[in-house]
């Protein structure tokens, strides 16, 4: 193969991992343009992606993780995810407090520092990336059982923290009151509780358990499955009807600032502690997949529920999606060069 060919092949699929979620937020947009549905109809498929597709998908997520053991053997990397995200999300606090005057606006700044798109594109793109190989697949579904769930947790603080309430600060009970009804935190802690119901149920003689759902409740599964497939495109069109370019000039200092940590600053800094802590082409698929896919698109909807800068997160999903056809293509270049890939 020549280099041209590897180049070209690495260039095309970083560009058929983006740009389809760009292609459905254009049709979003599209479709506002053209009036095709009232300025009301975007924020209520927000809210119909939050509290009811989103949570069906982490649910089938954590769900179809095979045993609980598979926990175990990949706690390495889910203790690397889990501090790494915990110190990004402490240093993007402190300069957020220091750097962002609209307290709207600085829970959204501190999501983009941490929080990726790994829900709807980091698993579709570490499976992509593995070269055939099941073991970064399995590993990248088990760090989204640990990572989607620390996601929304730190989104929950940092929206509560600086949001008032009736003209107050935000309590701690109020804020754990929020973490315990998320919908986004439920759809992930159903899924754990029913993975460990599985694993008490006695087994048949070929060792599968007697009942579960997918097999013996099939329609249950079949709706489950359906409603998470749902949650991207719709996630994504919502996005884009509620996307203004008006706002670009207004907001293009915390856009540069937001793309260059959420799609630059955070992988390079991430991938290369991993790789000096001796992660390899196991693990990489996926911690390419954690830091370097663009922010959450659930972080619109989100941040449209608790009440901050909505408008301001939706740019950054935008900016940093496009972006990140970019910078993807070069990070997993420079890792199948290397031989972390």
């Amino acid at each position: 193969m020549t280099d041209n060919t590897f180049f070209l092949e690495n260039l095309f699929f970083t560009l058929n991992a983006v740009l389809p979620i760009v292609a459905v937020i254009s049709v979003g947009y599209f479709l506002k343009t053209i009036r095709l549905f009232d300025s009301a109809f975007f924020p209520l498929l927000n809210k119909l992606c939050f509290r009811c597709c989103l949570p069906c998908l982490l649910f089938f997520n954590v769900y179809n993780v095979d045993t609980i053991s598979e926990l175990h053997q990949y706690g390495k990397i889910c203790v690397y995810a889990v501090v790494s995200v915990l110190l990004f999300f402490l240093l993007a606090l402190i300069v957020t407090v220091l750097t962002v005057r609209d307290d709207r606006q600085k829970g959204v700044m501190v999501q983009c520092a941490y929080r990726s798109n790994y829900a709807i594109i980091g698993i579709s793109l570490a499976m992509s990336i593995s070269s055939g190989d099941d073991r970064p697949v399995v590993a990248a579904s088990i760090l989204s059982s640990v990572s989607i769930p620390l996601f929304n947790v730190l989104a929950i603080i940092a929206l509560s923290l600086f949001v008032k309430e009736n003209g107050k600060k935000v309590s701690v009970l109020s804020i754990i009151k929020k973490i315990v009804t998320n919908p986004l935190i439920l759809g992930v802690a159903s899924g754990f509780f029913c993975l460990f119901i599985r694993a008490l149920i006695p087994s048949d003689s070929s060792g599968l358990a007697c009942f579960t759902i997918k097999r013996n409740l099939p329609f249950a599964y079949k709706a489950i499955s359906m409603l998470a497939q749902s949650a991207s495109p719709i996630a994504l069109l919502a996005l884009g009807g509620n996307f203004t370019f008006s706002a670009i000039a207004r907001l293009k200092y915390k856009i540069i600032a937001g793309v260059f940590v959420r799609t630059i600053f955070c992988p390079v800094l991430c991938l290369f502690v991993a790789y000096k802590l001796g992660f390899g082409s196991l693990e990489f698929p996926a911690l390419i997949a954690l830091y370097g896919t663009p922010l959450a698109v659930s972080t619109v909807p989100m941040t449209a529920e608790m009440g901050s800068d909505s408008e301001l997160a939706g740019q950054l999903v935008v900016w940093t999606t496009l972006s990140s056809a970019f910078t993807l293509f070069a990070i997993v270049f420079f890792c199948v060069q290397t031989g972390l890939l």
